[in-house]
């Protein structure tokens, strides 16, 4: 996929977006103003914009004079609200650094940090709501809201029991990325007046690609770099369970009782080195490889519902990249 091509394929869309963030972050107090700046110029993919702009336009191929300014405004609010979540995120786990550069906890600590992150969040929520009222918008946003304190809460839980199943996962995986890739899409969806049967298919596709995305976050996380955004093994030292673990466990079980009390007891590096060794000897890669592929093949089926459109092939291509990327 190429990120150049697709930027330039949406075009004035795109930059009003940018200049929506931008708009949203204004502030008058310098510390703020300083951070937001910092964070601005390493702002990662933006997939979630991209992928309500895109299946905004997939609804309506039609169209060749701009998105509506739903669409700008809800694109806008989804990437406010991804990293407001990012930054409490590196606060829950203690991170130091996230996409190679040091996390805001690192800088200012944990307390500025909450608060900068509630910032975000909370121009996150202004900003879909200086759209007209729209109860299926506002329901999308603060679900997606609870799913995502939910996930980590259970994601923590199950860190310190060392219990986590593969339904569990799934939940986890849902809640902390899956939903909000579901509120992009589907948000984009409605600001292009779609059909049900679009809106549903919108939901369909970004459920998949986002559990799709994150599993493939995870794989990255024993067999991938630093550039992915955190350290390498950063889930072992967090006694976190993926989907490679739990794959090498289904593919090795009498070993289960072992690796799941290693990771419950101990964190220093030669018990995770390992966990990690036996994932990979124990087909674990391979296994969460083989989940992502049939999610990335469910997501490709779900756009077969729209018309052919420049659009639907760069949903596809984003689709297709999951399986295939090394960051």
């Amino acid at each position: 996929m190429n990120r150049a091509e697709l930027i330039k394929f949406l075009g004035n869309d795109w930059n009003k977006v940018q200049k929506c963030i931008s708009d949203a972050l204004d502030t008058d107090i310098e510390m703020l103003r300083a951070l937001n700046e910092e964070l601005l110029s390493h702002s990662g993919k933006q997939l979630r914009p991209m992928l309500c702009l895109l299946m905004a336009r997939a609804c309506r191929p039609e169209n060749i004079d701009g998105l509506p300014r739903e669409s700008i405004f809800y694109a806008a609010a989804a990437e406010l609200l991804h990293n407001a979540t990012l930054i409490h995120d590196d606060v829950a786990d203690s991170s130091d650094c996230r996409r190679g550069h040091p996390t805001v906890l690192s800088l200012i600590g944990p307390s500025a940090a909450v608060l900068l992150g509630d910032f975000w969040l909370a121009r996150a929520v202004e900003t879909f709501n200086k759209c007209n009222y729209d109860e299926r918008i506002h329901s999308l946003f603060t679900k997606t809201l609870g799913d995502l304190s939910q996930g980590e809460m259970l994601q923590l839980e199950k860190a310190d029991k060392a219990d986590t199943s593969i339904d569990d996962y799934l939940r986890i995986i849902y809640c902390k990325t899956g939903s909000l890739f579901e509120t992009a899409c589907v948000s984009g969806a409605v600001s292009a007046s779609a059909s049900p049967r679009f809106i549903e298919a919108a939901r369909n596709f970004s459920k998949y690609l986002g559990l799709a995305f994150q599993i493939k976050d995870d794989i990255l996380d024993y067999v991938g770099n630093e550039e992915i955004g955190k350290p390498l093994g950063s889930d072992l030292r967090e006694h976190k369970i993926t989907l490679p673990l739990l794959g090498a466990l289904v593919n090795n079980p009498s070993q289960e009782i072992r690796v799941r009390s290693l990771l419950r007891e101990g964190s220093d590096p030669a018990t995770l080195e390992s966990i990690r060794s036996f994932v990979l000897e124990n087909g674990g890669v391979a296994y969460a490889q083989g989940v992502l592929d049939e999610y990335v093949r469910k997501a490709e089926d779900s756009l077969s519902v729209f018309p052919p459109s420049e659009a639907r092939e760069y949903l596809l291509q984003l689709a297709q990249y999951n399986s295939t990327r090394t960051l």
